[in-house]
């Protein structure tokens, strides 16, 4: 057979900022490659760095044309055969056997990634956008960027949504490179897109802790919810939980191990083991389910299945919302911002931000960045800082104020 000549033509399409020039090339191997080239520069005089007129895109055409025949440029090289479904499967298979990821984050990986039902309906957005036939190394960097600026005008997803979206694609990419299958990851230059959480979440009073326990079905359940409000363990790690992990003694509790739902048990989600103090609350509540008549031993889960096994994570949360309901919190579940399991969490960050010190209270959260215990901080009362700024503005203005009572929507200056 005749070998196949390097064919290539110069196009212009339109973008948000402007017209860019792009290089479709069609190589000696049958690959076809769209590759940018830069802005186009419309205006008269001499281009601003980095635009391009018609002549210096078609002298950077020429030389791609030449790279491409002595097979340096990107896609004229040998293609490894392999589809961007073989990527996404092989990267599925991959978190899911050697990384081991927790069975609802590799649902939620399949979810993302998606595919086409026998019946033709499309679900997910990866394999239905780029196609899971489409070869590998034809999917360049201005392919994904397209995607992502389709997903940002379409306004259908958040932007922490379509970041994920871009992260997973990445994931696929670099997976491929490291299998050969492409030279490079393609999603390395891709820009990503920013967001900001807004740190808001729900609490509950020390005493909703409490009502919530009451009103739990089970004396099981109940210490879950209390252990859970009053030490900041995740569910996973209270899933996890042995009786050898209380150490009534020195009134702490070993967090050693995390078992997230439908995953594999292993080391917490920082990475470290950590102890966290057990107050008196907890502590009662935990030597009262010790006395239980089965699943006492120190190798027994504080809170088991009923044939000791894991617990599986579905009726913990069911049961929650139920207790909520029960103590006459329900309307919790109805703020724009809901009460959910993890919130009781926060709860046990929330009180232990307003006493103890940062660095501390990340130590017993087990968490990596300091900029997460940080979250806490905006849900302390300010009480105390507001009596003493008060204090000071007082001293400057010359001005003396009442605080406000607690029935007082409002304070008013002293009448002099």
């Amino acid at each position: 057979m005749k070998p196949r000549r390097t064919t290539a033509h110069l196009r212009t399409i339109d973008r948000k900022k402007g017209p860019v020039y792009y290089a479709k090339i069609r190589h000696a191997n049958g690959r076809q490659t769209q590759t940018a080239i830069g802005p186009k520069w419309a205006g008269r005089g001499r281009p601003p760095e980095g635009y391009f007129t018609q002549r210096t895109a078609q002298d950077a055409l020429a030389e791609m044309v030449s790279a491409s025949r002595r097979g340096s440029l990107e896609g004229s090289n040998i293609s490894s055969g392999k589809t961007f479904g073989d990527a996404c499967a092989e990267w599925l298979r991959y978190e899911r056997d050697d990384k081991q990821i927790a069975l609802s984050t590799y649902r939620s990986y399949v979810n993302v990634v998606g595919g086409i039902k026998p019946n033709g309906e499309r679900h997910g957005r990866l394999i239905p956008e780029f196609g899971a036939e489409t070869s590998l190394d034809s999917i360049d960097t201005d392919r994904i960027e397209l995607f992502r600026e389709q997903m940002l005008e379409s306004g259908e997803l958040s932007r922490r949504t379509i970041q994920l979206h871009l992260a997973l694609l990445h994931g696929i990419f670099k997976r491929a490179t490291r299998k050969k299958w492409i030279k490079s990851n393609p999603s390395s230059d891709v820009e990503r897109v920013t967001f900001k959480s807004s740190g808001d979440f729900t609490v509950l009073t020390p005493a909703e802790v409490a009502a919530v326990s009451r009103a739990a079905s089970s004396e099981q359940m109940s210490t879950m919810f209390t252990v859970a409000g009053f030490t900041g363990l995740r569910l996973g790690e209270l899933r996890a939980l042995r009786w050898a992990d209380v150490n009534f003694t020195d009134r702490m509790i070993m967090v050693r191990r995390n078992h997230p739902n439908g995953g594999v048990e292993r080391v917490p989600k920082s990475g470290k083991v950590r102890s966290v103090p057990m107050i008196d609350q907890a502590a009662r509540a935990l030597d009262a389910l010790s006395r239980r008549p089965m699943f006492v031993e120190t190798g027994d889960r504080v809170f088991p299945s009923a044939t000791g096994g894991v617990l599986d994570d579905v009726p913990i949360r069911r049961e929650f919302y139920a207790a909520l309901k029960a103590a006459g919190l329900g309307h919790l579940r109805d703020k724009s911002v809901p009460i959910v399991f993890h919130d009781l969490r926060h709860t046990f960050g929330t009180l232990a931000a307003g006493l103890w010190p940062l660095f501390e209270v990340q130590g017993y959260m087990g968490h990596a960045d300091i900029q997460t215990t940080m979250i806490y901080v905006h849900h302390v009362p300010k009480v105390e800082a507001a009596g003493e700024l008060s204090r000071v503005v007082e001293a400057s203005m010359g001005v003396e104020i009442s605080a406000p009572s607690s029935t007082s929507s409002g304070f008013a200056p002293n009448p002099s």
